[in-house]
């Protein structure tokens, strides 16, 4: 704790001043953009009464695989909350918002498959020369990172948390490893990981694109994707095209859930009372 307040004095976050230079580009909004996004924030606020549980009831519900496909209904696997709060708990908020990716590569990699090599020619998926990936960070988006796979260095540490946190980042999912963890946690940004390191990034790894599809455990996120972290239960990627199905499909499966829960507890059979409530959609 005591090192906590140290980082906590040393950074004063909440006093930093802004400067024009903080971000790399500043988006041009238009009435239309405006009321989009006014849309989903109305949206993640009717999401924050659901779990992630109710969120993949949903998807597993409407959503449409090719045959022989393992259903995963958003849930992105084997993820731990290291902050605000390490490990499962329900004090921590849910942190819901769009999806932001940044895909890392093999440091040693110097040849790609052509739709990897046609985006890093691309402006809008690469880092140009002198800037840094985490400038790149958009504000109100969750930061989607993807590390190479068997790689023992961390892709998230604690001055790159401390810039997102001031560009206004809502939370980072680390599909990898993280270090750092008293300052990650003292710097107040929401984080998710796989595991930790003691070592940096630059041992194995290195940014190669951003705002891609991002493969997490067999479950594509996309840029815009809305990410649901619920520190009780779990992370969940909602397909931004599915999002208005989950908002209608959620409160009738809930309902009909709480039906079945107040039968079982009256002494009815779990198969009696699914047959009473869980109808068909």
């Amino acid at each position: 704790m005591e090192y906590l307040s140290r980082f906590a004095s040393r950074v004063r976050l909440p006093s930093i001043s802004p400067r024009t230079s903080a971000a790399i580009h500043t988006p041009r909004f238009t009435p239309g953009t405006r009321r989009t996004m006014a849309s989903i924030e109305q949206k993640i606020k009717t999401l924050q009464d659901y779990s992630a549980c109710d969120v993949s009831d949903a998807l597993l519900k409407i959503q449409k695989l090719p045959e022989g496909a393992t259903p995963r209904a958003g849930h992105l696997a084997d993820f731990t909350p290291f902050s605000p709060t390490f490990g499962r708990n329900t004090t921590s908020p849910k942190i819901i918002a769009p999806a932001s990716t940044f895909k890392f590569i093999p440091k040693t990699t110097t040849s790609f498959p052509p739709e990897v090599a046609r985006q890093m020619s691309s402006p809008e998926h690469n880092f140009p020369s002198n800037t840094h990936w985490v400038d790149h960070a958009e504000p109100n988006t969750i930061a989607i990172i993807d590390q190479p796979t068997s790689q023992h260095c961390a892709v998230l540490g604690g001055i790159m948390a401390v810039r997102m946190k001031y560009l206004g980042v809502r939370g980072a999912v680390v599909n990898g490893r993280v270090r750092d963890l008293g300052e990650i946690t003292g710097c107040g940004l929401p984080v998710w990981a796989q595991g930790t390191s003691t070592v940096g990034s630059g041992a194995e790894a290195k940014p190669g694109l951003r705002n891609v599809p991002v493969d997490v455990g067999g479950v594509t996120v996309n840029p815009g994707d809305i990410i649901f972290c619920d520190p009780l239960e779990g992370v969940v990627a909602i397909p931004s095209e599915l999002l208005d199905q989950v908002l209608g499909v959620m409160p009738k499966l809930v309902a009909m859930d709480d039906k079945v829960k107040e039968a079982v507890l009256q002494g009815e059979t779990v198969n009696n009372a699914f047959k009473k409530f869980r109808t068909k959609l």
